[in-house]
């Protein structure tokens, strides 16, 4: 791992191009025709080898002629999924294959949309997270932003136009890195070090304790052959104090009040590891800081509440004896939490 912001960023022995879809930073905006009232009200989680209820609709966008897509919506996740949490569920959009060839989503098949679930500041805020870990390393999945309107076939919802997030999918990830993916257990300690080590600084700097390797909570686990130990890539941080959701509130194990306070939850790393990754995180500080401050789709007090955030995680790391703290204390203490154990 390099410690200057302008060399090579982390990754596998090489990467190759993001498929075209996420090729460019700029919002791509379409509209979904679907029976809007049957897709928001499919919150029942389907059972383990269950076939998913699957939801016709059409996508449309405007390129150099209007495109329109046959896809099938199916709704995803967990939390997001629960009405109780969120007022529109996360979906798949599922592409027959070969229609959508010479469009914006070439070789693309199942492809994860992040909608808006209460505020659509916060899909901002969570797409920025993605852009943050993606300078640090190409090991990272790419997000692009849309305007999405949705359109109610049926007639019965008015039609809403709202931020979400594209999400990567994880094979593409991996094509692009050169690395396959890694199935088996394991515990986040017999990771790559610099990998993880990289990764749970980042997920203490956003705030974020909503992960684990040992039972793949927003991790996934992929193999570069030219390495010994597998690497993560994390994903979801709507939970992290960085994005700072009404809705989001930590484990009770964890003895921390809000999202907002930190807490480290990667393995035990030697100071010597540490400052190595630290350093990168300093080369980095301008970069981030620009596409907080830079963002003109973010609230002013976001900004600037979101700049005081990450001063304090720069406070840390540049003062040894608060770093060691940080990084180094209580780390024998075992909080078994399903889905959070590292």
């Amino acid at each position: 791992m390099e410690g200057n912001g302008k060399k090579k960023k982390q990754s596998g022995s090489h990467t190759s191009e993001p498929r075209p879809l996420f090729a460019t930073d700029e919002p791509l905006s379409f509209t979904l025709s679907s029976q809007m009232q049957r897709v928001v009200r499919d919150r029942t989680k389907p059972a383990p080898k269950a076939a998913v209820v699957r939801h016709p609709a059409r996508l449309m966008y405007a390129a150099d002629t209007a495109v329109t897509l046959p896809v099938d919506l199916v709704v995803r996740g967990n939390f997001r999924r629960d009405a109780a949490n969120c007022l529109f569920p996360p979906l798949y959009l599922d592409f027959p294959k070969k229609v959508v060839k010479g469009t914006v989503f070439a070789k693309q098949n199942k492809l994860k949309l992040v909608t808006h679930c209460r505020d659509d500041e916060y899909v901002v805020r969570e797409y920025l997270v993605y852009k943050l870990y993606n300078q640090l390393t190409d090991l990272s999945f790419k997000a692009r932003l849309a305007q999405v309107t949705y359109l109610d076939s049926a007639g019965k919802r008015k039609p809403e136009t709202h931020w979400g997030i594209l999400l990567e999918d994880e094979d593409d990830v991996s094509k692009r890195n050169h690395v396959t993916v890694y199935k088996n257990r394991l515990k986040a300690a017999y990771t790559d070090t610099l990998n993880m080590a990289t990764l749970a600084v980042f997920e203490y700097m956003i705030g974020n304790t909503d992960w684990s390797v040992v039972y793949r909570h927003n991790i996934k686990m992929v193999v570069d052959s030219t390495r010994p130990r597998p690497l993560a890539i994390p994903y979801d941080f709507d939970h992290s104090g960085l994005v700072n959701a009404r809705y989001a509130k930590p484990a009770e194990q964890l003895n921390i009040e809000t999202v907002r306070d930190r807490l480290y939850r990667g393995p035990a790393y030697p100071m010597a590891v540490l400052n190595q990754v630290f350093a990168r995180f300093r080369a980095l500080k301008p970069a981030f800081y620009a596409l907080i401050q830079q963002d003109k789709r973010l609230s002013s007090n976001y900004v600037k509440e979101t700049v005081y955030y990450l001063d304090g995680f720069y406070k840390t790391i540049d003062n040894p004896e608060k770093a060691r703290a940080a990084f180094l204390s209580d780390l024998d203490r075992s909080v078994q939490i399903r889905g959070m154990n590292n």
